[in-house]
């Protein structure tokens, strides 16, 4: 298997364990600021007792270590916008939403990443919209505050992929997580400072308390790692696109195990099956253009 056909395997792995985030996040009952603290600071505590973390560290030079610091800072705003428009949607308008981070990532990386524009990616995530349109045009209107939100976590989605591609060189994946991760833990309670409204620091109950380790170990930090080390082998547009399937996880677990298809229409699901036939367009063109190349 050739490296970039074992990062396309292990971000697909990746993806499956994502796809049950949204459902956990809809399921824990705290609010998206304190469900992302706990997130952060259970993966941030695991690593801090493991000690290969500190010999990754002490291996990066302290400017690499404040850049991994913005990007937590980054992935920490993603997390809970796309938590908060959980809450103010469901699970499945949420992931959904996600979906738009290649259109992001098709500009975003050239610029950040410093490689020529490609079109074909570009063209690819623009045909995402029409899916996204008819998404946003399934949803009850209850639900629009939820579509702003996940629209910006994309966003930030392209930014902060675009980073890690640029900035991931050869520090060990581990580390990465543990800087940006313990980023999130250490801002959350300041923004809970200056916004006291919103409660950072609430103690959760013994089911948020369960489902919380879960989100943390199984669907962060493995994938995140896991991501990180697959990003070396391919580029941000590719792992944004590979991503999209997360929606297909998450509404397929949604109408299992949260009846979500009571309240979406199928103009909602015309649009998820748009966006899944250009995610699995681009390895499909990616291959043909590499042969007549």
């Amino acid at each position: 298997m050739t490296p970039h056909s074992r990062a396309w395997l292990q971000i697909h792995i990746c993806v499956v364990l994502w796809g049950v985030t949204a459902i956990l996040g809809k399921l824990i009952t705290l609010p998206a600021l304190p469900l992302v603290w706990w997130r952060m600071l259970i993966v941030t505590a695991v690593l801090l007792l493991w000690p290969p973390f500190w010999a990754g560290v002490r291996q990066m030079p302290a400017r690499l270590i404040a850049i991994h610091l913005g990007i937590g800072a980054l992935v920490t705003l993603h997390w809970v916008t796309f938590y908060g428009s959980i809450k103010l949607s469901n699970a499945s308008v949420a992931a959904t939403c996600i979906a738009l981070s290649p259109a992001f990532v098709a500009i975003v990386e050239p610029l950040v990443a410093r490689r020529p524009f490609n079109l074909t990616e570009f063209l690819l995530a623009v045909m995402v919209l029409p899916g996204v349109a008819l998404v946003v045009g399934g949803t009850p209107t209850g639900m629009q505050a939820g579509i702003v939100a996940g629209v910006f976590s994309a966003f930030v989605v392209g930014i902060f992929s675009s980073l890690n591609k640029r900035f991931i060189g050869t520090s060990p994946a581990l580390a990465l997580t543990g800087i940006q991760m313990g980023a999130g833990a250490f801002l959350l309670p300041l923004v809970g400072l200056a916004w006291p409204a919103e409660p950072v620091v609430v103690v959760p109950g013994l089911h948020d308390t369960a489902l919380l380790v879960t989100l943390s170990m199984a669907c962060t930090l493995l994938p995140y790692s896991l991501a990180l080390v697959a990003l070396r082998h391919l580029s941000a547009f590719e792992t944004t696109l590979a991503v999209n399937m997360e929606p297909v996880y998450t509404i397929l677990l949604a109408i299992a195990l949260l009846g979500e298809h009571r309240d979406l229409t199928p103009g909602f699901y015309a649009g998820v099956a748009l966006i899944m036939t250009v995610v699995f367009a681009f390895p499909w063109l990616s291959r043909r253009r590499t042969r007549v190349s």
